[in-house]
């Protein structure tokens, strides 16, 4: 445990200060009164007293290998005293050979040669896919995308995102997407197995394509309006939902039919969350365009990308200009991110990440035997979900969940003859569901804690 340094300012002037001079327009305030934080190391926050919070979402599954992982602190360091700054006018080596890993990896496994443009934020490299994949279809701006889908709330990012809430007062670049049933079996049809669910979703997807009446295709000119069908392979704002295997074999069949390009938005589910590089690979499909961001350099600094397609973004048809940001391949962020996957590639994580994975899914499963409260449990890898509910085991119970996350961020739960915290994190189409994220370097130990607390948070909350 850490020893806080004294604070200069108290807690109650910095919040007199965040009241008075800080945008309440990002995320924070879902709480009257969010958490200060002052140190971190592992699977740990601390506060200004020095109490451990376990953190089961590690800043929304971007610290995937650890907070102060001490190989790509060293290595951020050691960037920061040789290469910290260069305008992307030049080149670095950091930036030539992360491409390189990526795009060869990619090429091993999707069968396709590629390149990569980097950016800084997840949302950003969503738009730069927008501007890719229009002008690879002479302009098409309508895109096909998921119920519970989140792609970022820029103008452009928030017309592909299913959450109305992000446009209502802003509106938005082009057209709002065409958003299609995800196939959320827990709370789709009963009587289908998972696998017909997916099949029922395809099929009412490819049912837009029976007349032209629909809007989507010219049947005399054989073509379709959508340039592109943008997915999240696992949703994670809207609660890390699994799709059956079967799912995304079927819907690239249409997409290829009708000649509607696959984007695979990987920012929150990539670089082994679910224990592969790409959670797409889980699935038999071959994207078009990849998005990454968030954990690629563990949130030590930011950057994100695209990979794509020789044929998407070849400097032919994607010239220089086409779009750019001052900080875009970055040498401290490509350094970082090359180390991560140095990292995680020579780390075992395919099998590390799907042993704990099962491990701690077990133990959820085992929680949801005793608590009717567990709606479902669910995960691929350390990509875990938890739906609270009532006790009828179904319907959503968001105030419970909104007790539990304010209970755990209290820092005095009981367990192993001590107190301390826990923090988690809300997703789902109806906010009740704890979408598990922890650091993919959680021993079993660990995972037994979280357990734990979870149980101690259950039993302060139900009823109460």
């Amino acid at each position: 445990m850490y020893d806080a340094p004294a604070p200069t300012i108290s807690e109650t002037e910095l919040r007199e200060l965040e009241a008075e001079y800080c945008s309440w327009g990002d995320t924070v305030h879902y709480l009257d009164h969010p958490k200060f934080f002052e140190t971190c190391e592992g699977s740990y926050m601390y506060d200004a007293q020095g109490r451990a919070f376990l953190d089961l979402q590690m800043w929304y599954s971007t610290v995937n290998f650890g907070y102060r992982n001490p190989r790509l602190n060293a290595v951020a360091h050691r960037q920061l005293d040789r290469l910290p700054q260069v305008a992307s006018q030049h080149l670095h080596r950091e930036k030539v050979e992360l491409a390189a890993l990526i795009a060869r990896d990619a090429q091993a496994k999707f069968g396709a040669k590629g390149r990569v443009h980097f950016n800084v934020g997840g949302a950003q490299a969503v738009e730069d896919s927008l501007k890719l994949v229009r002008n690879a279809s002479n302009g098409k701006s309508l895109m096909f995308a998921f119920q519970g889908g989140y792609h970022g709330r820029t103008l452009g990012a928030s017309a592909i995102t299913s959450s109305y809430r992000y446009r209502r007062r802003f509106g938005h670049f082009g057209e709002r997407a065409h958003f299609v049933e995800f196939p959320y079996h827990f709370r789709g049809p009963k009587g289908m197995s998972k696998e017909e669910y997916g099949s029922h979703c395809v099929r009412n997807f490819e049912r837009l394509f029976d007349s032209e009446f629909n809007g989507v295709l010219d049947q005399k000119a054989g073509e379709a309006e959508y340039a592109a069908f943008y997915v999240e392979p696992i949703q994670g704002t809207g609660g890390y939902v699994i799709p059956p295997k079967n799912f995304f074999i079927e819907l690239k069949k249409v997409l290829d039919r009708y000649g509607i390009l696959l984007v695979v938005d990987e920012v929150q589910m990539g670089i082994y969350r679910t224990g592969k590089l790409w959670s797409i690979e889980h699935f038999g499909v071959q994207p078009d365009v990849l998005v990454f961001g968030k954990s690629v350099t563990n949130g030590l600094n930011p950057l994100s990308g695209i990979w794509a397609k020789e044929a998407l973004i070849n400097p032919s048809v994607f010239p220089p200009g086409s779009t750019h940001s001052t900080f875009n391949a970055n040498p401290m962020g490509t350094a970082v991110a090359l180390e991560t996957l140095r990292m995680a590639m020579e780390g075992d994580y395919e099998r590390s990440v799907a042993e704990k994975g099962a491990y701690f899914l077990a133990g959820l499963k085992d929680l949801q035997s005793r608590w009717p409260q567990l709606g479902e449990v669910d995960g691929l890898g350390l990509a875990l979900r938890a739906e609270i509910c009532q006790s009828d085991s179904y319907t959503p119970d968001k105030p419970l969940l909104d007790r539990m996350v304010a209970e755990g961020l209290k820092g005095d739960l009981e367990v192993g003859g001590g107190t301390m915290g826990l923090i988690l994190n809300v997703g789902g189409y109806h906010k009740n569901v704890i979408t598990l994220a922890p650091s993919l370097d959680i021993t079993t130990e660990e995972i037994d804690l979280a357990l734990k607390l979870l149980d101690a948070l259950l039993r302060r909350c139900v009823d109460n």
